[in-house]
């Protein structure tokens, strides 16, 4: 059983939240999730991870450019290069979406701490966990492109 049927729609609202009122851009889910990524090409990845009664990790996936334009709309100044600002920005997202997920998951009586956010980027890299894990990976359409946020759990 995918364990996260009963979470994805308010990762969603979460997602989508946080995006229209922290980052003043509109975002939308892109079709059904995904189970698997493939290898990153160009992109920053921003990721938290959960410890406690479950383990895992949240991650937001970005091209450059959507992370280019994320960062600017969410400092409100231009940025036109993958920078500290980006990587502060990318990682502080990856925060609040990992607060938002302990948030989810504690509701049902789960004891889950948080890393610190950490980032990592480029050319191409892939992101996958040693350990058993359920997995989701919801797709979501930005103005400048397609971004992913991903959701591991050990079983």
């Amino acid at each position: 059983m995918n364990s996260f049927a009963e979470i994805n729609d308010k990762l969603i609202e979460s997602t989508i939240e946080i995006f229209t009122g922290m980052v003043m851009m509109e975002i939308s889910v892109l079709g059904e999730p995904l189970t698997e990524l493939g290898s990153l090409k160009k992109s920053i990845t921003g990721m938290v991870g959960l410890a406690g009664t479950r383990k895992g990790v949240l991650a937001v996936h970005f091209p450059r450019q959507v992370a280019l334009d994320v960062t600017s709309n969410f400092l409100g100044l231009e940025v036109s290069e993958v920078n500290e600002d980006v990587q502060d920005a990318i990682g502080e997202i990856a925060n609040m979406l990992g607060g938002n997920l302990k948030t989810i998951l504690s509701d049902r009586g789960r004891d889950i701490q948080l890393s610190l956010p950490s980032t990592i980027s480029g050319d191409e890299y892939s992101f996958s966990s040693q350990a058993e894990v359920d997995q989701v990976i919801i797709p979501f359409q930005a103005p400048s492109g397609v971004f992913y946020v991903e959701v591991e759990l050990e079983h």
